[in-house]
C-alpha cells in the first residue's frame, strides 16, 4: 500500500499536478468555487437580526447524568383537566423527557461588526421576553425550534388514527408538542421538532449532501496563463462604467455573503469529515423540513400497508392542515437599512416581494434557501424567460411601428378607402343589401398595422429567438444545479410515492440500479390504466371541439344578424361586431372548461398511478396543457386556417344544416380577425390568472382575519392585534399553496410561450404584452409565497421537468403554424404574386413597393352577375373575394390561372420558410453547448480534490485514533 500511495505520489508530479490539498491551498486562488449551498454553520452572513432565535446566544445544556435512548413519556389521547382558568376547552399536552441529550455546542455568534445602535434596539426588543413567546418558533421549553406543524379539528371522529400516528411518529424519533389556537377553540396544533440523532439518520437515508470539512478552491490555469496584469486592466475598465441599476446591492443581502465549501452525501461513520460547529444551524430549516415531511409520508397510523401517509390522513380529515412554519413576520416596525432583517422572510419581502423593487434581479440563492431548489427553478426560469422577452419584445414593436407609420401611404389599404364605386356581394341572401368597399377603410388600415412586410422577418426571428432562448436556458440551468448541489441529486433521492407502494406492495422486483427489492407495477395493469385514461383525454379534447363548434355557429348567425341591423353603426362594423362577441363568448367557455379539466386530469393522474413524485407531476402537467392548450386554441386555429376558406361563391355558397352561410374573409384578409382573436384572450386571460393568484387569496385572508377579530369561526378569543399570535397561528390563517405546486404556474407560463410564438406572425405586440405581464408577475408570485400562502414544502429538483419538453415541442409547433400563417392568412403570398407576375411592374425592372401593387384590390376580386339569384332581378355586377371567371367568360365562375399561381407559390413557401428556419435553428442548437467549458473543467477538478480531500480527511482521522491508542504510525498510512 505504501508502495502504491509512493507511485501515486511520483506520478502526480510527473503531471504537475498537487499532491497534497495543504499545497492547493497554498497556491493562489484565482476563481473560487461558487455554491450556493455554503457550510451553513461557518457561514456568518446571516441577516443581523436573523430572528430572536439566532440573535440570542444558546445556552449550554448539563450533561445528562444518564446516556441511553431517547425516553417520551406523554398522555397522548387523553384528556387533562385544562391549565387556566380562561381557557374553555380541554387540550392534549405532551411532554418529552429526553436522556440522551448530548450537550449543546458553542454558541452561534455573529461575527460581522454591528453598531451601537442596532445593539441597542435589538437588547430593547427581547427585554423580558421569552424567545418562545416572541417569534412563536420554539416549543414552551424555548430550545426545541419547530421544525413542522400539524393542524387537527378536537372535533374530528378519527381520534385512533391520530393517536396511532402520532405513536409512530415519536417511535421513529420526532418530538411532539401540542398548543391550542388563539382564534378558535376547535383548532388544535402538533408542533414537531426533529432531534439531532434522528436528523443525522434520515439525512443519511436520504442522501443530503452536506458540507465537507475542508475547503478549497478552483485554479482557473487559463486566467493563471493570461496574467493578473490583464485581469487589473479589465477590473480598472469595469470601475469606470456606471453601476447596474437592476443589480442588488451586497449590503442589501448581507445573508448571500457566503463561504464556499465542497459537499458530500452525509454519513454518520464519516461525520468526522463535515463541518459540524453547531448541531443547531448545521442542518438548514428547509432541510429539516425535508427530513419531517420525508417521515410523515411514510408513518402508519393503521394495519395494513395501505395506512400510511400524511396525505391519506389530510384527505380524510384526520388533520386539517401540514406545512413547515414561516421564519416569522415579514414586516419591521424598523427600517431594514438601519436594523437589518429580523428573518429571511422579512429580507425576501424587502428584496424581493416588494412593488418598488420591480426592476431589479431577483436574489435566486435567497429563494432557494427559503422555498427549496424547485420553487428557485421556477423563478430562475420565469426571470430569465422575461428577460429573454426583451428583445423580442422591442422587435415586435419595431414591427408595429413600420405597419402604423406606413398605413396612410399603402396600396392596398388607399384602394379600398378609394373604392367609392366597387360594389360588395351582400353578406346575406334574404335580409342583407349590396354595399360599398370604402365603407370598410378602417378596417383595411387595422389589417396593415399586423400584416405588412415586416411580418416574414418577425416570424423567422420569434423562431430563431425560441431556439436561442431554450439553449442557453439550459447552460443556465447547468450553472445553478452546480451552485446549488444538484448534479447527482435525482440519481440518489428519487423516492417512490407512498400510493404506488400500498397499491403495489405485493408484487415486487430487484430495481436493476441499486439492486433493492421494490414495488412493481404489471405492464398489463400499466396499459389498461394508460388507455383508460388516453381516452379520457380524447373525450375531453372533443369536448373542446364541440364547444368551437359551438362558437363557429354562433357567428354565423350573428354575421347575419349585424350585417342587417338597424344601428347603421353596427351595420357598417358588422366585421368587428361579429369579430368582438365571438371572441368574448369563446373566452367565457374556455374559462369555465378550464375548472372541469383541472378535476379530470387530477383523476385520470391518480387512477394511473405514477411510480414517483416527478412521475405524477409530469403526468399531470401533461394532461392539463394539452387540455388548456387545445381549449385556448382550437378556435385560433378555425379562424386562422379554415375561417373564409370554404366559404363558395355567391349563388353557390357553403351553408351549415343548409341554413346559415359560412363566413368570408374581408377584402384585405383574415389576419385581423386572428389578431383580434389573439389579442382579447391573451389580455382577459392574463388580467383573470392575476386575480386569481393575488386577489383571491387576498379576498380569502381578509376574511379570515375578520373572523378572528371578531372571535369567530369556533369560539376563540377576540385578538385584536394580529402580532400578538404565534406563527402557528398566523400561518394557519394563510392560505395553503395549490394543492398541485408549481403545476399552475409554470401552465400559465407555458401557454403565454404558445400565444407568443406560434400565431406571433399575426400579433407582433404579443412579446410586449407578455413582457409586461410577466414583470408584474415576478413580483406578484414573490409577494403571494412571502405573505399570503403558507411556506411551502421546500422540494428539490433539476430542472423544470417536462415543460422543458413541452417548451421545445411547442417552438417546433410556432415554426410550422407561422408558415401556414403567412402563406395562407396574410395576404403576403397574393401581393407578391401579383407585384411580380401580374403588376405594373413585372417588365420594368425593381420599383417601389406601391407602384408594383397598383391594380392589386381590383385583381383580387371577381365578378358575380345579381341575375344569377334566384329571388333577384338586378341587373348589377358585385364583387367577392376569390380568384373566377367572370359571369360572361365562357367558363363562368371557374378558378383563373392566378388561383393556381398564388395556390403554388403557397406551397413553395411554406417549404422553403420550414426548411430554411429549422435549418437556422438546428444550427445554433449545434453551437451553442449544453453547458459552459469552464464550467466542465471545474466540475472536473472539483471531483479530482474531493477525492483526494476525502483521502486526507480519513488520513487524518486513522491517524488520529493511532496516535490515542499509543501506536506507531507512518507519515504516509497509519
Amino acid at each position: 500500500m505504501v508502495h502504491h500511495s509512493g507511485s501515486i505520489q511520483s506520478f502526480k508530479q510527473h503531471k504537475g499536478m498537487h499532491t497534497s490539498i495543504s499545497e492547493i491551498l497554498k497556491e493562489k486562488s484565482l476563481k473560487p468555487s461558487r455554491r450556493s449551498l455554503p457550510c451553513l454553520a461557518q457561514s456568518q452572513t446571516h441577516p443581523i437580526n436573523l430572528n430572536h432565535f439566532l440573535s440570542v446566544p444558546l445556552r449550554p445544556e448539563p450533561k445528562p447524568e444518564v446516556e441511553g435512548l431517547s425516553q417520551s413519556i406523554s398522555t397522548s389521547c387523553s384528556l387533562l383537566p385544562p391549565q387556566t382558568e380562561d381557557s374553555k376547552d380541554q387540550y392534549v399536552e405532551e411532554s418529552e423527557v429526553s436522556t440522551c441529550e448530548t450537550r449543546a455546542d458553542e454558541p452561534f455568534l455573529l461575527q460581522k461588526p454591528v453598531s451601537r445602535a442596532k445593539l441597542e434596539a435589538r437588547t430593547d426588543s427581547l427585554q423580558g421576553k421569552n424567545p418562545a413567546d416572541s417569534s412563536g418558533l420554539f416549543f414552551r421549553d424555548g430550545k426545541k425550534r419547530i421544525d413542522y406543524i400539524l393542524v387537527y379539528k378536537k372535533s374530528s371522529p378519527q381520534v385512533e388514527k391520530r393517536c396511532t400516528f402520532e405513536k409512530n411518529l415519536r417511535a421513529e424519533g420526532l418530538m411532539l408538542e401540542k398548543e391550542p389556537s388563539l382564534t378558535n377553540n376547535d383548532i388544535m396544533f402538533v408542533k414537531i421538532n426533529v432531534p439531532w440523532d434522528t436528523l443525522c439518520k434520515y439525512a443519511e437515508q436520504m442522501n443530503i449532501r452536506m458540507p465537507f470539512r475542508k475547503k478549497c478552491y478552483f485554479t482557473d490555469w487559463k486566467s493563471k496563463a493570461l496574467g493578473s496584469r490583464f485581469h487589473l486592466r479589465c477590473r480598472q475598465m469595469k470601475s469606470w462604467l456606471p453601476r447596474n441599476p437592476m443589480k442588488l446591492d451586497k449590503e442589501a443581502l448581507p445573508d448571500l455573503e457566503e463561504t464556499d465549501c465542497y459537499t458530500a452525501p452525509f454519513s454518520r461513520a464519516r461525520m468526522h469529515h463535515f463541518t459540524i460547529n453547531n448541531r443547531e444551524t448545521f442542518f438548514s430549516n428547509s432541510t429539516r423540513s425535508r427530513i419531517v415531511h420525508h417521515v410523515l409520508q411514510r408513518t402508519k397510523y393503521e394495519d395494513g400497508k395501505s395506512k400510511l401517509g400524511i396525505n391519506r390522513l389530510l384527505g380524510n380529515s384526520t388533520y386539517e392542515a401540514a406545512f413547515p412554519p414561516h421564519e416569522g413576520g415579514y414586516k419591521s416596525r424598523h427600517p431594514i437599512k438601519t436594523h437589518g432583517p429580523q428573518n429571511h422572510r422579512h429580507l425576501l419581502y424587502e428584496r424581493w416581494a416588494r412593488w418598488g423593487i420591480w426592476y431589479k434581479y431577483q436574489p435566486l440563492d435567497l429563494i432557494r434557501r427559503y422555498f427549496g431548489e424547485k420553487i428557485g427553478l421556477y423563478f430562475a426560469w420565469l426571470g430569465w424567460y422575461t428577460g429573454m422577452l426583451i428583445p423580442a419584445a422591442l422587435v415586435g414593436v419595431f414591427v408595429f411601428l413600420y405597419g402604423l407609420f406606413t398605413m396612410d401611404s399603402s396600396q392596398v389599404s388607399k384602394e379600398i378607402c378609394e373604392a367609392n364605386t366597387t360594389i360588395m356581394c351582400p353578406m346575406c341572401e334574404e335580409t342583407c343589401e349590396p354595399w360599398t368597399l370604402s365603407d370598410s377603410c378602417v378596417y383595411a388600415k387595422v389589417t396593415h398595422l399586423f400584416d405588412n412586410g415586416g411580418t416574414v422577418f418577425f416570424a423567422i426571428f420569434m423562431a430563431i429567438w425560441a431556439t436561442v432562448f431554450l439553449e442557453f436556458w439550459k447552460r443556465r440551468r447547468a450553472e445553478l444545479t452546480y451552485d446549488w448541489d444538484l448534479i447527482d441529486w435525482e440519481e440518489e433521492e428519487e423516492e417512490l410515492r407512498p400510493q404506488f407502494e400500498a397499491k403495489y406492495s405485493r408484487m415486487e422486483r430487484v430495481n436493476p440500479i441499486s439492486g433493492k427489492p421494490e414495488p412493481f407495477q404489471p405492464f398489463s395493469d400499466k396499459l389498461s390504466r394508460l388507455m383508460v385514461s388516453v381516452s379520457g383525454i380524447f373525450f375531453m379534447i372533443s369536448l373542446v371541439l364541440t364547444a368551437v363548434f359551438a362558437v363557429v355557429v354562433f357567428r354565423l348567425i350573428a354575421m347575419e344578424k349585424f350585417a342587417s341591423f338597424n344601428w347603421y353603426f353596427v351595420k357598417k362594423n358588422w366585421q368587428f361586431a361579429t369579430s368582438g362577441t365571438g371572441v368574448c363568448i369563446n373566452f367565457m367557455i374556455i374559462m369555465s372548461l378550464n375548472v372541469v379539466y383541472e378535476k379530470v386530469a387530477y383523476l385520470l393522474t391518480n387512477l394511473e398511478h405514477p411510480r414517483t413524485e416527478s412521475e405524477w407531476e409530469n403526468s399531470f402537467a401533461l394532461k392539463m396543457f394539452l387540455f388548456q392548450f387545445v381549449n385556448l386554441n382550437s378556435s385560433t386555429f378555425y379562424i386562422a386556417f379554415f375561417l373564409g376558406r370554404f366559404a363558395g361563391r355567391p349563388g353557390k355558397y357553403n351553408k351549415l344544416f343548409n341554413r346559415w352561410r359560412l363566413e368570408e374573409c374581408h377584402p384585405s384578409g383574415c389576419l385581423i380577425d386572428l389578431c383580434l382573436q389573439m389579442g382579447v384572450i391573451m389580455f382577459f386571460k392574463q388580467i383573470w390568472n392575476n386575480f386569481m393568484e393575488l386577489g383571491y387569496p387576498l379576498l380569502q385572508n381578509w376574511w379570515s382575519r375578520r373572523k378572528m377579530k371578531k372571535g369567530g369561526g369556533g369560539g376563540g378569543q377576540n385578538v385584536e392585534n394580529k402580532a400578538q399570535l404565534p406563527q402557528w397561528d398566523k400561518d394557519w390563517n394563510l392560505q395553503p399553496m395549490n394543492a398541485h405546486g408549481l403545476v399552475d404556474e409554470y401552465l400559465e407560463m407555458v401557454l403565454q410561450f404558445g400565444f407568443t410564438t406560434i400565431f406571433v406572425a399575426a400579433f407582433p405586440l404579443a412579446p410586449l404584452l407578455a413582457l409586461l405581464n410577466n414583470i408584474i408577475e415576478i413580483r406578484l408570485d414573490a409577494y403571494k409565497f412571502v405573505t399570503q400562502w403558507r411556506r411551502p414544502m421546500p422540494a428539490r429538483a433539476t430542472d423544470i421537468g417536462i415543460w422543458h419538453g413541452i417548451l421545445e415541442g411547442i417552438g417546433v409547433l410556432a415554426v410550422i403554424t407561422n408558415a401556414f400563417v403567412i402563406a395562407i392568412t396574410s395576404d403576403y403570398i397574393p401581393r407578391f404574386v401579383y407585384a411580380f407576375k401580374y403588376g405594373p411592374c413585372v417588365d420594368k425592372g425593381h420599383h417601389h413597393e406601391n407602384e408594383c401593387l397598383r391594380g392589386y384590390v381590383n385583381s383580387s376580386l371577381s365578378v358575380f352577375d345579381m341575375r344569377d339569384l334566384k329571388n333577384s332581378s338586378q341587373s348589377i355586377y358585385c364583387r367577392y373575394r376569390d380568384y373566377r371567371a367572370p359571369p360572361w367568360n365562357s367558363v363562368p365562375y371557374e378558378f383563373t390561372l392566378q388561383f393556381w399561381h398564388v395556390l403554388a407559390a403557397r406551397l413553395a413557401f411554406i417549404i422553403v420558410f420550414e426548411h430554411l428556419v429549422f435549418g437556422i435553428k438546428s444550427f445554433i442548437a449545434y453551437l451553442i453547448p449544453d453547458m459552459p467549458k469552464d464550467l466542465c473543467d471545474r466540475m472536473r477538478r472539483e471531483k479530482y480534490l474531493m477525492q483526494e480531500m476525502m483521502y486526507e480527511a480519513e488520513l487524518e482521522h486513522l491517524q488520529k485514533e493511532r496516535k490515542k491508542n499509543g501506536k506507531r504510525y507512518h507519515h504516509e498510512w497509519p
